[in-house]
C-alpha cells in the first residue's frame, strides 16, 4: 500500500446514499438564482442604491478578498463532518446575501450582501464535489464519479440559461425600475433557500469511515504531494480557458469585429444549451480513455478555438461568422469534456480521508483564474487584438506537455478511472 492510501470502510445498507436525483434537481434550482443574478453584475446595486459605480467596485473585491482562506477551512470540515451540511450552509448563506442585496440602500447593505453572497459561492465551489463523491460512493449504482460531475455541470448549466432568461424577460419591460431589480433578487434568494431546504431534508451521503493508514495527513501532506499541486496549477491552465468565452468574446466581437450584439447572445445561449444536454451522455463515452489524455485533448481543443479567433478581422462578417461559430464548436466540446473529467481525476488523486481537503485546495485554480483572467486579457488586447488567444494557445501547448507528465505520477487508478 502507498503513502496517502486508506481503507475505507464498506457503508452498511441503512446508511446508504439517497436522494441523488433531488441533489441534481436542487442544483437546477440553485443555478436559477445565479442565473438571475449573473447578467446584473455591477449594474445591480446602481440601480437600486445611489452609491458610485467605483465604490461598489471596491466593496465588491473587499468581499471577494474575504473569501479566499475559506476553502482551507471548508476542506476540514468537510472531511470532518461530511460536505452535505456546508453545501446546505453555503446556499443559506447566498439566500442571505440576495435577500440582503434586495434591501440595500447603501454602502454597508452592499457590502453585506456581497460577503454573504461571495462567502457562500467559496463555500459552494469547496464541498459541493466533495458531497457528489461522497455520495457515489455510498450508491447502489455503477455510475463513476465523472457520470455524476457531467450531470451536475448540465444541472447547473441549464439553470443558469434559465436564470438568465427570466431576467432578460423582466428586463425587457419599459416599467422596468428599482423594484423590479429588487424583485429579482428576492427571486434569487428563494431560489438558493428551496435548494437548501430541499438537501438538508431528502439529500443523504454519509462518509464511509476511515481506516486510516496514511502517512501523509491534512494539508501538510497535500503540500508535499507535488503531483496533485502540479495538477492544480495545470488546471488553473484549463480554469483560464474556460473563463474566457464569456470573459473576453464580447470584447472582441463588438470592439474588435464591430459585429452586432446577437451575435454574442447567440454563441453563448448556444453553448449553454450544448453543455446543459450533452455533457453526462458524452462523459459515458470517455470511460474508457485515460482522464490524463481526455484532458489534453480538451487543451488541444481549447488551443485551436484560440488560433482560430486570431484569423479574424473587420468587415470581413461573411466569412467571420462561420469562423466564430466553428471556434465556439471547439471550445464547446474542450468545456463539455474537461469538466467532469477534472473534477473526477481530482477526487480520485486524493486520499479518500483527507479528500475534502485536496478537492477544496483544487478549486483555488479556478479563484487564480478568476483573478489572473481580466488582467491576462485586457493588458495583452490592448497590445494587439490577436495576442490574448496566441498566449491562451501557448499556455494549453504547454499543458498538454505538463498533464501528460503527470499521467506517470498521478496514482494509477485515478488516470484510468478505476
Amino acid at each position: 500500500m502507498t503513502v496517502g492510501e486508506s481503507v475505507a470502510t464498506p457503508v452498511t445498507p441503512a446508511h446508504r446514499s439517497r436522494g441523488g436525483a433531488v441533489l441534481i434537481g436542487a442544483l437546477v434550482v440553485d443555478s436559477i438564482g445565479n442565473g438571475l443574478f449573473l447578467p446584473l453584475g455591477l449594474i445591480f446595486f446602481t440601480r437600486v442604491t445611489d452609491v458610485p459605480l467605483a465604490l461598489v467596485g471596491v466593496l465588491l473585491s473587499v468581499a471577494n478578498v474575504m473569501q479566499l482562506p475559506i476553502p482551507l477551512f471548508a476542506g476540514a470540515l468537510a472531511d470532518r463532518y461530511g460536505a452535505l451540511p456546508l453545501v446546505v450552509l453555503a446556499q443559506v448563506l447566498q439566500a442571505l446575501g440576495y435577500a440582503a442585496a434586495g434591501l440595500a440602500n447603501g454602502p454597508v447593505g452592499i457590502l453585506v450582501s456581497a460577503v454573504l453572497t461571495a462567502l457562500g459561492v467559496r463555500f459552494f465551489w469547496s464541498s459541493i464535489f466533495t458531497l457528489i463523491a461522497d455520495y457515489v460512493d455510498g450508491q447502489r449504482g455503477a455510475q463513476s464519479k465523472d457520470y455524476w460531475y457531467g450531470w451536475s455541470s448540465m444541472a447547473r448549466t441549464a439553470g443558469l440559461g434559465v436564470g438568465g432568461v427570466l431576467t432578460g424577460v423582466a428586463l425587457a419591460s419599459p416599467d422596468t425600475d428599482r423594484h423590479t431589480f429588487r424583485l429579482i433578487a428576492f427571486g434569487a434568494a428563494a431560489c438558493f433557500a428551496v435548494a437548501a431546504g430541499t438537501i438538508a431534508l431528502v439529500v443523504r451521503a454519509p462518509r464511509a469511515k476511515q481506516q486510516e493508514v496514511a502517512v501523509l495527513q491534512g494539508y501538510r501532506g497535500l503540500l508535499r504531494d507535488r503531483p496533485y499541486l502540479g495538477l492544480v496549477a495545470v488546471n488553473a491552465v484549463f480554469a483560464l480557458s474556460t473563463m474566457m468565452l464569456a470573459l473576453a468574446l464580447p470584447t472582441l466581437v463588438l470592439l474588435h469585429l464591430h459585429a452586432p450584439a446577437w451575435l454574442v447572445s447567440s454563441l453563448l445561449v448556444g453553448n449553454t444549451v450544448v453543455v446543459s444536454l450533452v455533457t453526462a451522455p458524452v462523459v459515458l463515452r470517455l470511460r474508457p480513455f485515460r482522464r490524463t489524455r481526455v484532458l489534453a485533448t480538451a487543451a488541444a481543443l481549447w488551443a485551436a478555438w484560440a488560433l482560430l479567433l486570431t484569423v479574424l478581422r473587420p468587415g470581413h462578417l461573411s466569412w467571420g461568422i462561420p469562423v466564430l461559430v466553428g471556434a465556439a464548436l471547439l471550445y464547446t466540446a474542450a468545456t463539455v469534456i474537461h469538466t467532469p473529467v477534472s473534477i473526477g481525476l481530482a477526487a480520485a488523486a486524493a486520499p479518500a480521508d483527507t479528500r475534502g481537503r485536496y478537492l477544496a485546495i483544487f478549486q483555488y485554480s479556478f479563484t487564480l483564474a478568476e483573478v489572473v483572467g481580466p488582467t491576462f486579457f485586457t493588458a495583452l488586447f490592448a497590445v494587439r487584438h490577436g495576442l490574448p488567444w496566441v498566449a491562451l494557445a501557448a499556455l494549453n501547448g504547454v499543458a498538454i506537455l505538463a498533464i501528460l507528465a503527470l499521467e506517470r505520477r498521478l496514482p494509477a487508478a485515478a488516470v484510468r478511472g478505476d
